[in-house]
């Protein structure tokens, strides 16, 4: 009986444990501020890099000086937004939560795969559209939970940022002008709203 005792009491403390907290929201904010910071700062400092025309991939290419630096910009940030997805499944109704953690995932893939070995090129490819597909989603998908509890104005906004996330990355993998620029624009609006919406999680407000 003790044993079956302890046993329990041990499952009870793994299951509170894994469940998700308050603290992962933080992901949100930590993730997209690494990320961010990163591309900017290897960007600027990298000689022959043209941030507006080159895509961020090729800050984490094999055999760039800056891969280790940018590699990890991407861990931090899909590890950041899959714990604030987590956290958000808990703390908000719908689905955006899903989409959270699917970028999440995809920007892990981006990692994983890097430009610059002819076998991962097409998985990077891949993996950076569904990146692309599932941040403007996003904003999109918790719009209709802030609609239906009346925040209609923050509801349009969040169309709004997941419309304009979409048409800057979509011009951007489709190889627009300064399509390093126009990447950085779409992830940036995203990310942005990513980190408000966080925020405002950890201070027990909407979205």
């Amino acid at each position: 009986m003790a044993s079956d005792e302890a046993v329990r009491v041990t499952s009870d403390r793994l299951l509170r444990w894994l469940a998700p907290r308050d603290w992962m929201a933080w992901g949100g904010v930590v993730g997209p501020a690494v990320f961010v910071a990163d591309w900017a700062v290897l960007g600027a400092v990298r000689p022959g890099y043209s941030p507006v025309n080159e895509a961020i991939s090729r800050l984490a290419e094999v055999g760039t000086t800056t891969r280790p630096e940018m590699t990890g910009g991407f861990v931090v940030y899909g590890a950041g937004l899959i714990t604030y997805g987590l956290a958000r499944r808990q703390r908000r109704p719908g689905r955006a939560w899903a989409w959270a953690v699917a970028t999440g995932v995809a920007t892990l893939g981006v990692a994983a795969f890097p430009l610059g070995r002819p076998l991962s090129e097409a998985a990077h490819a891949v993996f950076a559209v569904a990146g692309y597909a599932t941040l403007a989603a996003l904003p999109i998908a918790a719009s209709g939970a802030l609609a239906d509890v009346g925040h209609r104005r923050l509801s349009r906004l969040s169309v709004l940022a997941g419309t304009t996330t979409g048409a800057l990355l979509l011009a951007s993998a489709l190889g627009a002008p300064a399509h390093g620029l126009t990447q950085r624009l779409g992830l940036t609006v995203g990310d942005a709203w990513v980190a408000l919406s966080a925020a405002a999680m950890l201070r027990n407000d909407f979205p």
